[in-house]
């Protein structure tokens, strides 16, 4: 997972009963994109994570959050 990025986006699949594949060809990017989005291995840009939001008709927030590290939290 990316250290600074975390996100949902397989509930969010798993809600709607899709595959990565499904969501992929859906927003129009590759499933390896959805699948590096979901691991954390690669950090979308802001078109595509608000093609992923739009798609699940909610925010960006509730799809991709901050993780805090302690430092940040003292």
């Amino acid at each position: 997972m990316h250290p600074e990025l975390d996100n949902r986006i397989r509930v969010f699949r798993a809600e709607h009963r899709m595959s990565q594949s499904d969501l992929a060809e859906a927003i129009g990017v590759s499933r390896k994109t959805i699948s590096t989005i979901e691991v954390g291995k690669f950090v979308p840009s802001t078109i595509i994570a608000l093609k992923i939001a739009e798609y699940f008709d909610t925010t960006v927030e509730e799809v991709f959050s901050l993780i805090k590290n302690e430092a940040e939290t003292a």
